[in-house]
């Protein structure tokens, strides 16, 4: 694996560096807050009030420090809803890095964190009593996804001008085939070239006020009409 080394971020919060491709995994402004905001206010959370379903799915891409299954777990303690979390991630970090993050020392969950980072790869792991984790180790590209399987998507990937290629609307096109109508999809990332992908394949894009040290960020819903149709592939 790319060298990548344990940084702090400025809620105290800790992140890792791709020296490679000089990229934080989360905001160095707060990576716990980052995702806190992104991810489970904006995304998980939105969507059950909306709809308070007894089961939900949730696709992430870019497993990472775990951080984002940790929160879902943490967001679920008062939820009677149950989750299958699928998420995808090509290079896997080791048990010198995930053991040194400090995410339990706010969160708890100690246990069930090293239970993530344990959990097989390829074969669904149950978690918790109400989170089952299917962690697949390969290339978004490549991976084969159910149509609309999806209530929720984390668009948690390196920036655009970091990994271009899980940013082309082809991709954004793969995911959005594999949310179920009226699913959510959201992502720290609010460019406009993104914000345009997304409306022109027929997703009701809203652009929102980002985490402590970003402006915006973005939430787009696959919404029940024909949009979608009209821009989908053959």
């Amino acid at each position: 694996m790319t060298d990548v080394k344990l940084i702090t971020t400025s809620d105290g919060s800790h992140s890792l560096l791709n020296e490679e491709l000089n990229e934080t995994y989360h905001s160095v402004h707060g990576a716990l807050q980052e995702s806190q905001h992104v991810f489970i206010n904006n995304g998980l959370r939105y969507f059950l009030e909306l709809r308070p379903l007894d089961h939900l799915s949730i696709f992430e891409v870019g497993f990472g420090t775990g951080l984002n299954a940790l929160l879902t777990i943490k967001a679920l303690e008062n939820i009677k809803t149950h989750v299958s979390y699928v998420s995808v991630e090509p290079f896997p970090i080791g048990k010198e890095l995930w053991t040194s993050l400090n995410y339990t020392k706010v969160l708890g969950l100690q246990d069930t964190f090293a239970t993530l980072h344990r959990s097989s790869w390829e074969t669904p792991n149950q978690i918790t009593s109400q989170l089952l984790l299917l962690k697949r180790q390969t290339k978004l590209q490549t991976i084969d996804l159910e149509p609309k399987s999806f209530d929720v998507v984390y668009y948690d990937a390196f920036a655009p001008n970091k990994q271009p290629e899980l940013w082309t609307i082809d991709i954004l096109r793969k995911v959005i085939d594999a949310m179920k109508l009226n699913g959510v999809l959201v992502t720290y990332c609010a460019k406009g070239q993104l914000k345009r992908d997304l409306k022109e394949l027929g997703l009701r894009v809203e652009t929102l006020p980002g985490p402590p040290g970003k402006k915006e960020m973005v939430r787009a819903t696959r919404e029940e009409t024909d949009r979608y149709t009209q821009h989908a592939s053959p």
